[in-house]
Parts: C-alpha cells; sequence; structure tokens
C-alpha cells in the first residue's frame, strides 16, 4: 500500500506520541519505585519505634508491664502495624485483636474506623519476626505485618487514573492536531502536483494559490512563475512560427508564381528574369538566417562564453567595418569610450548588438547624419549607447520596436532588435530607448559587472 505524504506525516506523528507516552510511563514507573522504596523505608521505621518502645515498656515493673505494652500494640495498630508477642517459649502473650478487646467500645470502634482494620485493611501477607531484648537479653519476639497502605494504595491509583486520563487526552489532541497540520501541509503539495500533471499534459494555464509565506509558500511562488514563463515562452514560441511562416509565404509564392509562369513559356527565361527569382531566394535565405539568429539569441545565456572586452578596441573595429557604408551615405561613425574600459561579456554577442543597434542607426541616418558609439562605467555596471541624430521613431512605434518581424517605415526583417533584447537579456541587463521624431534615436544598454573579475 503506497502511503502518500498526509499518511506519512499522520505516522510519524503517532510515532512521536508513542515516544511521548513510552516516555511518560517509564517515568511514572520510575516515580512509584522511589516512592515505594521510601514507603518501605518509613515503614521499617515505624517497626523498629514500635519495637523499641515494647521493648522500653518490658522494662518497666511487672505489674505495669500488661497495660504497657497493650498500650503499645495499640499505638502499633493505629500507626498501620498488626503486631504479635510471643515470650521465649513461643508461647502468644499478646496480639492486636486481644489489645482492642481491652480496650472501651467506643474507643475500640474509633481506632477500628480510623485504621480501617477489619474493614478490609487486614494483612494478608507473612509476619515478619523481630528479636525482643532487654539488657542484651532475649525477652521475647515480635511478629509485625503492615497494614494495606490506604493513603499509598489511593495515591497510586489517583495518580495511574490521572496518567491514563492525560494519556488518552494528549494522545487524542496530539493526533487531531497531526490530522489537522498533516492535511494543511499536504494540501498545498497535492495542488501543486496537480497542477504539474497538467502542465507536463500542456495546461500551461494552471497556477496555484499561495496561502503561507514559508517554504511551501515560496514554492507555489516559483511553480506560478515557472508556468508564466512557460506560457509566455509559447506563446511567443507560436507568435515566431506564424510569423516566420507569413514571411516566408510572400517570397515563396514570387517564387512559385514565376518558376510557372516560365514553366508555361508566359514570362521569358531572362537574365532579368532569373535576377528576380536570385532576389526572392535571397530574401527567404535572409529570414530564415534570421529566424536562426533568434533562436540561438534565445539559447545564448546557456553558452554564453563570457571575458574581458575592451570596448574601445570593439567599437573602433566595428566602425571600421562600417565605415565604407557610412561614406556612401556621407556620414560619420564616432566612437567616445574612456581607454581602458572593459566589459565582462561574451565578445561575439556583444559585438552582434552593437552591429544590429549600428546598422539600424546607418538605415534612418540622412546625408551628413552621424551615429555615436557611446560607453561609460557606472556603479556595478557598464552603459553602452548608440546614438544618431537619424529620422527618429514615432512615440506609438516605441512600445513595439522589439517585437518578433516588426518593421518600421525603414524596412528589414523585423529581427534585429529582436535579437539585440535576447542578447541583452542573456547577459542580465537591460535596454532602454529614447526618440524624438527628426532629431535621433539613443538606444542605452545596461550590463551589470561582477564585483571582481579576475580576468580583468
Amino acid at each position: 500500500m503506497r502511503f502518500n505524504l498526509q499518511r506519512k506525516l499522520l505516522v510519524l506523528m503517532l510515532l512521536v506520541c508513542l515516544v511521548a507516552l513510552a516516555s511518560a510511563f517509564v517515568l511514572r514507573d520510575l516515580m512509584i519505585r522511589d516512592f515505594k522504596r521510601h514507603i518501605a523505608a518509613r515503614d521499617q521505621e515505624r517497626v523498629f519505634q514500635v519495637l523499641t518502645s515494647l521493648e522500653t515498656a518490658l522494662a518497666q515493673p511487672r505489674w505495669l508491664q500488661r497495660s504497657a505494652v497493650t498500650t503499645e500494640l495499640v499505638r502499633a495498630l493505629q500507626s498501620g502495624i498488626e503486631t504479635r508477642l510471643f515470650d521465649p517459649e513461643g508461647n502468644l502473650l499478646l496480639d492486636t485483636d486481644r489489645a482492642l478487646q481491652k480496650l472501651p467500645l467506643l474507643t475500640k470502634r474509633r481506632i477500628l474506623i480510623d485504621t480501617g482494620y477489619g474493614y478490609g485493611a487486614r494483612p494478608k501477607g507473612p509476619f515478619t519476626t523481630y528479636a525482643v531484648t532487654f539488657h542484651n537479653q532475649e525477652q521475647g519476639w515480635l511478629e509485625a505485618r503492615l497494614l494495606r497502605p490506604l493513603e499509598e494504595q489511593r495515591f497510586l491509583q489517583a495518580a495511574n487514573r490521572f496518567l491514563i486520563g492525560s494519556v488518552l487526552a494528549l494522545g487524542l489532541l496530539s493526533l487531531g492536531l497531526g490530522a489537522f497540520f498533516a492535511r494543511r501541509l499536504a494540501n498545498p503539495l497535492r495542488q501543486l502536483t496537480a497542477a504539474a500533471e497538467k502542465i507536463a499534459d500542456g495546461d500551461l494555464g494552471q497556477r496555484v494559490q499561495i496561502a503561507t509565506a514559508d517554504e511551501i509558500g515560496r514554492l507555489a511562488a516559483a511553480f506560478n512563475r515557472m508556468a508564466d514563463s512557460l506560457e509566455k515562452h509559447e506563446k511567443l514560441r507560436r507568435q515566431l512560427v506564424s510569423n516566420a511562416a507569413h514571411e516566408l509565404r510572400t517570397p515563396l509564392m514570387v517564387l512559385r508564381g514565376e518558376l510557372e509562369g516560365m514553366q508555361d513559356g508566359l514570362l521569358p527565361t531572362s537574365p532579368q528574369s532569373l535576377q528576380s527569382l536570385h532576389q526572392e531566394a535571397t530574401r527567404l535565405t535572409a529570414i530564415l538566417d534570421g529566424v536562426d539568429d533568434l533562436t540561438k539569441a534565445e539559447a545564448s545565456f546557456l553558452n554564453l562564453q563570457r571575458e574581458a572586452v575592451q570596448l574601445t578596441a570593439l567599437f573602433d573595429g566595428i566602425a571600421t567595418r562600417f565605415g565604407r557604408l557610412a561614406e556612401d551615405k556621407q556620414a560619420r561613425i564616432v566612437v567616445a569610450c574612456p581607454a581602458g574600459l572593459t566589459v565582462w561579456a561574451d565578445p561575439d554577442r556583444l559585438s552582434q548588438i552593437v552591429i544590429n543597434l549600428l546598422t539600424n542607426a546607418l538605415r534612418a541616418l540622412p546625408e551628413h547624419g552621424q551615429v555615436e558609439l557611446r560607453a561609460a562605467a557606472a556603479a556595478k555596471a557598464v552603459v553602452i549607447e548608440v546614438a544618431d541624430n537619424g529620422h527618429g521613431i514615432p512615440a506609438e512605434l516605441l512600445p513595439h520596436i522589439f517585437e518578433r518581424f516588426y518593421k518600421g517605415k525603414q524596412g528589414g526583417l523585423g529581427l534585429g532588435l529582436a535579437i539585440v533584447r535576447e542578447l541583452v537579456a542573456a547577459h542580465n541587463g537591460t535596454i532602454d530607448v529614447v526618440s524624438q521624431p527628426g532629431k535621433g534615436t539613443t538606444f542605452t544598454l545596461h550590463l551589470p559587472q561582477p564585483e571582481t573579475r579576475s580576468a580583468l
């Protein structure tokens, strides 16, 4: 039989209760043992006191001895001891019953009521023999046995009743509390398990309630964040597939139409027609390369190869590569970076970020425009800016420029900025954009840096 968490917690609580109960009974036995030892020592002391009193009574004149011995045997009964006194020859001289008979009826009745003697308290065990001596000579012997200790017995019975009652009450209370808290602990985990199984079956809309702030509550919060992330990435994946299919459909339809026209003889197979086909094929390749770059950017956090990157050298190399393109537009690329400034990043991914931003900036520049590549150190971060004085971006378009396949007025595939955002996120950084139509656009990257970097 498989035990779930709630049953395991109940079994654990039951074991704890059993251990506690066993400890209580062990403690009870130890206490009763010590109590009985104390009572036995006290009873032995009482017997010796009776024996001493008898020896003192026997030392009196003979005409007073019988009355004194009777008095001592009655006192022994009042202290809870039944006695019998024998002479040296073994003849019974006096016992408790005969001593009581010598008392007045009222006194006898009062003693019997007080001691319970004859009302169920008469001893049933054997007598213990003690020698009675006087002047170092044996004058006889005394046999004594204790009455049933009613007070002690009542105390033990009351203690046992209290222990059993408290054990039952506390045991039931512990089991009730254990069942309650086991249910409280197991229910959130049961909900988490059910939600996880549904997510595994493809239902990404599952969420669990966060009822506590303890470890289970934090687990539920982490589960909800995981589910949100999975749902978000699934939506992005579907959107990517849908957008890619939409982007690929147009060039494929153009290629298909022109090829069918050539096959039917409606279009000539000329260099111009082949050039058109080549352009559409190039566009298809660019779309597929863009989707591949975006996929790699999304997975780049798994395989970033970070190292110390000299930003001045990086910017100068990129500016040199794009110098010809800038000259064709009669524009300038300006590098403004402190000498020796380094950033802890993947050099290939960082180059791709700057190149994508620079490409967009050059596309938006008018003639005689300018693009600046700036960098500066900040608190535990490095700030990189790509600023241009181009056409700018309308305010209503700014919230959408990082979306996949979103195209502005300058055309393109609509994947460059989406790739930039993913690569910046892979570096645990952020990217912001500020733009004014007609004045230009500035992209600002914040790349957090570790406090100590052995490579720098």
